[in-house]
């Protein structure tokens, strides 16, 4: 399981970073929100346990929590505050998702509230949002940042409860190294767009471990992942045109601009 986290962090934070670079934050942000990373690392679990914590639905809650806190506060302070606010608004979530029954509906309730919280609430871009130009200096910080907060974040899980073992196997490591690399590189605005972008993504997300959580007990592990795999294809696609709704001009005009052929 460390192996694959180490594998696959590092990977995906680099597609997000191109994809950050080609669509703008808001794609980059909305693809974060498949179950790339979290969702093989529950296919292991569940293989090793035959089951699936409905904490990773309920841990939504707790990711929002993170990017809501650190959305406002990297509008006020550098990262480094802007990080320790994001985490308290993360660690204090958490803490009272632990003391929710553990069942799928309220799982499913709670993350729902969370992203309509987060819909309303989250800060919007007030001016033009450059175009990233992470370098490969950049991308290599990133990666590295995401393999040892993979190893921090294992580590740790492996010593806590089922209970926190599931808030921690989808602990924002993404969510983590992106905001304090958008706010460095282009300020808060561009961590609105992302965090925006990762709101609309979450039905995915969500409707993955759903749909695991109710068939894994009668239809086994293998058929229950790829029923959920094609739902959360379906659901992601789905919210394709919620996210064109939302996004920039700015961003929606250079994706224009890279399906132009060149002549």
């Amino acid at each position: 399981m460390l192996a694959l986290k180490l594998a696959l962090v590092p990977a995906f934070l680099a597609a997000l970073t191109m994809a950050a670079r080609l669509w703008g934050p808001s794609v980059a942000g909305w693809l974060a929100g498949l179950p790339v990373v979290a969702g093989p690392i529950v296919l292991l679990l569940a293989l090793a346990r035959g089951q699936a914590s409905v904490a990773s639905i309920a841990a939504i809650a707790a990711s929002e929590a993170f990017n809501f806190a650190y959305a406002w506060s990297c509008r006020r302070f550098s990262w480094p505050l802007a990080l320790v606010a994001g985490m308290s608004g993360w660690f204090v979530a958490a803490l009272l998702l632990t003391r929710l029954p553990a069942s799928l509906a309220w799982a499913v309730a709670v993350a729902c509230v969370a992203v309509a919280v987060s819909q309303c609430g989250l800060p919007r871009a007030t001016g033009q949002v450059p175009a990233t130009r992470a370098g490969f200096g950049e991308l290599v910080l990133r990666m590295v940042a995401g393999a040892l907060l993979t190893l921090a974040v294992t580590s740790l899980a492996a010593s806590m409860g089922a209970t926190w073992s599931g808030l921690l196997s989808v602990f924002p490591l993404l969510g983590m190294v992106l905001a304090v690399s958008a706010q460095r590189e282009h300020g808060p605005d561009f961590v609105a767009l992302l965090m925006r972008g990762m709101v609309v993504g979450r039905g995915s997300f969500a409707a993955f471990f759903a749909v695991t959580a109710v068939l894994l007990p009668r239809y086994g592990v293998w058929l229950s992942f790829a029923c959920a795999s094609a739902v959360c294809i379906v659901v992601h696609g789905a919210t394709r045109r919620m996210l064109d709704a939302r996004r920039p001009a700015q961003e929606v005009s250079r994706e224009a601009s890279l399906r132009q052929p060149v002549d």
